[in-house]
């Protein structure tokens, strides 16, 4: 059985959100934005397992295999209730999907588990900002004051999406 490090912790904290999130996302209750709070939680501890296995030399190959694990599904969640709430297209989820299974099928072929690259790390990250830039626009109603700033994180959602589509493309290649 393997220890329990702080950083392992964190990454099934941040497990735990990701169900938090999509009931969110797809319920009928208008301004849920416990929904946007618990992702930026999820995004943000993201950062803070790895830095702590490395801070505290709790670095593990069990480690290594749940942190991107954890994050494709604090992705692909919210992107599924996306295209579900008719935010997003089905077809540039489905390359981001594809990616991740062939990459992760990859990286846990071999005698050790692989860590992500630089690429995989900027993707994920253009991703999770996509995605809280997305989930406010799609959790309050029109009628907020915040009008004018929902419609700019949501274009600037929608352009940040689109641009990890391109770095879900370029991070397969390399």
């Amino acid at each position: 059985m393997a220890i329990m490090t702080i950083p392992t912790i964190i990454t099934r904290f941040r497990l735990c959100l990701v169900p938090v999130i999509m009931v969110g996302m797809v319920s009928q209750v208008e301004n849920t934005w416990w929904t946007e709070v618990a992702f930026i939680i999820a995004a943000g501890t993201d950062w803070l397992d790895g830095y702590l296995a490395r801070r505290l030399n709790q670095e593990s190959d069990l480690g290594r295999f749940l942190d991107p694990l954890v994050d494709k599904m604090l992705v692909h969640g919210p992107l599924l209730c996306f295209i579900q709430i008719g935010v997003l297209p089905a077809w540039p989820v489905f390359i981001i999907l594809m990616r991740d299974l062939i990459i992760s099928a990859w990286r846990v072929s071999g005698q050790s588990v692989v860590g992500a690259n630089r690429w995989g790390k900027i993707k994920t990250l253009s991703q999770l900002i996509a995605i809280g830039c997305l989930l406010g626009p799609s959790q309050f109603t029109e009628s907020l004051p915040m009008v004018g700033f929902l419609e700019f994180a949501q274009q600037l959602g929608t352009q940040l999406f689109w641009a990890s589509v391109v770095l879900t493309i370029i991070s397969g290649a390399v």
